[in-house]
């Protein structure tokens, strides 16, 4: 009798919350990796230097090249209207196998991760297999997961409805991070594996009980005649699209990338989006960095962590604040206002100096918490690029997974330039070569390998203050360049309004052609 009641609620779950959840099985795990595979295979698998960097050469150039190779297998049959045994592709048929994708490669992504903390290979080799593995499936997840929202609802207040529990459930997932600091030591490292084991098998068993959820819904709005709401407009009801069903050429991949080429908004928006993973990445890297120079004579070693530990969660939470704003000014003016915010407030702390720590502190808590927040409105962005593009290039079938896909490619490389960049202006500006010194690494991670002792006390003064101008140099030039590129971008106002309109008016009218076939 319980367990009827269970599945009766379980199946009265609105839409958004079963795809939102998604997000909560996703978090669980990449928080823990991320703050805990270097220092690993560093400290207790004891990976030697050169296998350490050839793994992570091989593993940047995989996670450049997998976001649009997989967006391209998963996709490229929708660039495509070549007639296939005289039936289509319904878009209902589209997120099923979406739906069903993500029912495998979840599960499979919660092994991958495993595979990480248990020695079953020689150090070297064990690095570089996992991290392949484990990133090609969180590829293949979140290309599904952020394809679905722009192919579950059509309108920007059903989307920032989905993207609100994607939020809701990120910051759930983010607390991963505080319960993993019970389990975690390198000398005894069963409690930790045995934590590990119990997230992937909570995340596996999650997705494919939300799959199934998120599968049955689809499948009985395809039943009833009135075709219920499936996210909160219905995204899918009445819309039939059919691919192949009428004669056009076949679109090769040189062909789709000159079609990118001559979308104006996904150009302006992929020169943003590449500043503003420059900036996330540069802020996640150098952020125990200020801690130590700038505020370690003011607050403690187990503050320092506390506050690298609430910048997992609080973009998530801070971002239940913004996705309504979404709503109701939309999301361009939103992500307007965070770059102006951005820029105010380190013109702000560059007048204020480095001398007051208490706003120091506030400066680096927020300028990460507003940073990582935008970079999670902007999946909206992108789910409106997918719109337009369907609509300018007439396609039968919009290439949400593909588009994400291209827009990873351009922009992931903003993640080696942060740290690069980041070293090679502090080394610059105080001659302090941080590869000379272990930084310190307050919460999991660490430096690989013991280096040369740090430099006198004399030049502490120096590199404190390249420090400051490097905290808050990069912001504004960052949101400089970001307030020029955003002013060049045109799909907001009328012009999303006259797409949006266009793309139903096309879905209608293929509903129509498919109803006379």
């Amino acid at each position: 009798m319980g367990l009827g009641r269970l599945q009766a609620w379980m199946l009265g779950l609105p839409t958004a919350v079963v795809y939102g959840s998604l997000a909560l099985f996703i978090s669980v795990l990449h928080n823990v990796f991320l703050l805990y595979y270097v220092d690993t295979f560093v400290s207790v698998y004891k990976i030697n230097k050169t296998a350490f960097w050839v793994g992570e050469t091989v593993f940047l150039l995989w996670n450049s090249l997998n976001d649009p190779l997989f967006g391209w297998l998963s996709d490229r049959q929708f660039l495509s209207s070549q007639p296939r045994s005289g039936a289509g592709l319904s878009s209902r048929a589209v997120v099923l196998a979406r739906v069903r994708a993500l029912g495998w490669h979840g599960p499979l992504l919660a092994l991958s991760f495993l595979a990480f903390w248990v020695p079953w290979a020689p150090a070297g080799l064990q690095f570089l297999l996992c991290l392949c593995l484990y990133d090609g499936f969180l590829t293949l997840v979140d290309l599904h997961h952020h394809a679905l929202l722009a192919d579950l609802a059509l309108s920007a207040h059903d989307r920032t409805h989905l993207n609100f529990y994607c939020s809701l459930f990120s910051a759930a997932g983010s607390l991963s991070v505080f319960a993993s600091y019970a389990f975690w030591n390198k000398e005894d490292f069963s409690s930790f594996r045995t934590f590990c084991v119990a997230l992937a098998t909570g995340s596996g068993l999650g997705f494919v009980g939300a799959t199934r959820l998120l599968r049955r819904r689809v499948e009985a709005a395809g039943r009833e005649p009135e075709c219920p709401a499936l996210a909160v407009d219905g995204g899918l009801c009445g819309e039939e699209l059919l691919v192949g069903c009428k004669e056009a050429g076949s679109i090769t991949l040189g062909q789709y990338l000159q079609q990118l080429a001559r979308h104006r908004n996904f150009l302006w928006f992929v020169g943003m989006d590449l500043v503003q993973v420059f900036h996330c990445h540069f802020n996640s890297n150098f952020f125990p960095l200020f801690l130590e120079h700038l505020l370690s004579d003011h607050i403690s070693l187990s503050t320092g962590s506390f506050l690298l530990g609430i910048s997992y969660v609080a973009p998530h939470l801070n971002n239940l604040y913004f996705l309504p704003l979404c709503r109701r000014w939309g999301v361009y003016a939103v992500v307007r206002g965070l770059f102006l915010l951005k820029l105010g407030l380190s013109l702000l702390m560059l007048l204020a100096g480095p001398d007051r720590p208490g706003l120091l502190c506030l400066f680096i808590a927020s300028n990460r918490v507003f940073t990582e927040g935008t970079c999670k409105l902007l999946t909206l962005v992108v789910t409106d690029l997918v719109d337009e593009d369907l609509v300018l290039n007439h396609r039968k079938q919009a290439a949400s997974a593909l588009l994400f896909g291209m827009v990873a490619l351009v922009t992931k490389p903003g993640q080696t330039f942060a740290p690069l960049l980041g070293t090679w202006l502090l080394c610059f500006y105080t001659g302090h070569d941080l590869f000379q010194q272990p930084p310190l690494a307050p919460m999991g991670s660490a430096q690989p390998w013991p280096e040369p002792p740090a430099p006198p006390p004399a030049q502490a003064p120096t590199l404190r203050q390249g420090c400051f101008y490097l905290l808050v140099l990069v912001p504004i030039t960052c949101a400089v360049l970001q307030l020029f590129t955003w002013s060049q971008f045109t799909l907001h106002g009328r012009r999303l309004h006259m797409v949006k309109a266009q793309r139903q008016n096309l879905s209608r009218a293929q509903t129509l052609e498919v109803k006379m076939v």
